[in-house]
């Protein structure tokens, strides 16, 4: 699989030879940084749009800036991803089939590592909660066959997650708790793949590349620096990718041709992911270890535990 888009590209580049009129896409995680990148260039490639955001007033100042050159409707709700009810309520508000299901937000350092129900504040937002909007828009994603994206990080290279210790309550908690939410969203796209592509629905994970957006609001100048985000001189590592190149993957995604009816990949710059190697950058490439189809079907079926245990049975559609 070949692009001629490439690292550098970016979003509004690759949207300008895409054509997504009539298509609707639902994006979380828009009121800033690569969500709000992506909107725009998807609402600019002709997209209707459903922006789900935690912070409304960010949101539709987004929706303000966008509806100027947007083809296309652009409608924003409420969506806190932490909380499943939340969640419940906001698919609840979609109505009509679904082209695209891209989920984008996501938290990494905060300041609490646990949610008041003992939920894992990275595990519950970044995989439990797409997790469970997906299973709820599932219906209406297979009404024409749609594209389900989920943004993953190179944060995944080396943790694959702890099926016994999802929630970090048996292992001391560290910032490695992002990295196997990350693998989880990996395995959260290959297991939808398998199970659902005979509806029309193929997913696939987004490496978006390394780039300075709110994701890192409180990792502090030391961190970056450590990170190697700063560079010991003060100015920005030259491979930190500007917020516009970080979005152009999954405008990529969202519309190439060459992955119609196709998933279960895990794509970056453009194209499918290399493989981790002595040749790839310590930021990018695809760690396989932290993949593998038992994983995948047993981590589905946990989170469907979780959600019927913190929410009860009748939160979930089906256990498809």
């Amino acid at each position: 699989m070949s692009s001629h888009f490439d690292r550098d590209s970016t979003a509004e580049q690759v949207a300008r030879s895409a054509d997504l009129r009539g298509r609707k896409v639902v994006l979380t995680g828009a009121s800033s940084g690569i969500g709000a990148e992506t909107a725009r260039a998807l609402a600019f490639a002709g997209a209707e749009l459903i922006l789900g955001v935690r912070n409304l007033a960010a949101g539709e100042a987004v929706a303000r800036e966008i509806a100027l050159a947007a083809k296309g409707n652009v409608r924003v709700l409420p969506l806190d991803l932490s909380d499943l009810h939340a969640v419940a309520a906001f698919a609840d508000q979609v109505t009509g089939p679904i082209d695209l299901l891209i989920a984008n937000a996501g938290v990494s350092k905060t300041l609490e590592t646990h949610l008041p129900n003992g939920l894992e504040v990275r595990f519950a937002t970044n995989h439990l909660g797409h997790f469970l909007l997906a299973l709820r828009l599932r219906r209406q994603m297979a009404e024409r066959g749609a594209r389900l994206l989920v943004l993953s990080s190179a944060a995944h290279k080396g943790l694959p997650i702890h099926l016994e210790d999802l929630q970090w309550r048996n292992r001391p908690h560290s910032l490695a708790a992002y990295g196997e939410s990350k693998s989880a969203n990996i395995l959260f796209a290959q297991e939808a793949t398998r199970r659902w592509s005979g509806h029309g629905i193929y997913a696939n994970a987004i490496l978006p590349g390394s780039a300075l957006t709110g994701l890192q609001r409180y990792h502090g100048e030391e961190m970056k620096r450590r990170i190697g985000f700063i560079l010991p001189d003060g100015t920005i590592n030259p491979a930190v990718k500007t917020i516009a190149q970080a979005a152009a993957t999954t405008v990529w995604a969202a519309s190439s041709a060459d992955l119609k009816e196709r998933g279960g990949l895990v794509l970056e710059d453009c194209g499918e992911a290399l493989p981790v190697g002595p040749h790839t950058h310590p930021w990018s490439g695809f760690d396989a270890r932290v993949a593998d189809p038992e994983t995948a079907r047993l981590l589905w079926e946990h989170s469907l535990d979780l959600i019927a245990e913190h929410c009860g049975g009748a939160m979930i559609a089906d256990r498809a």
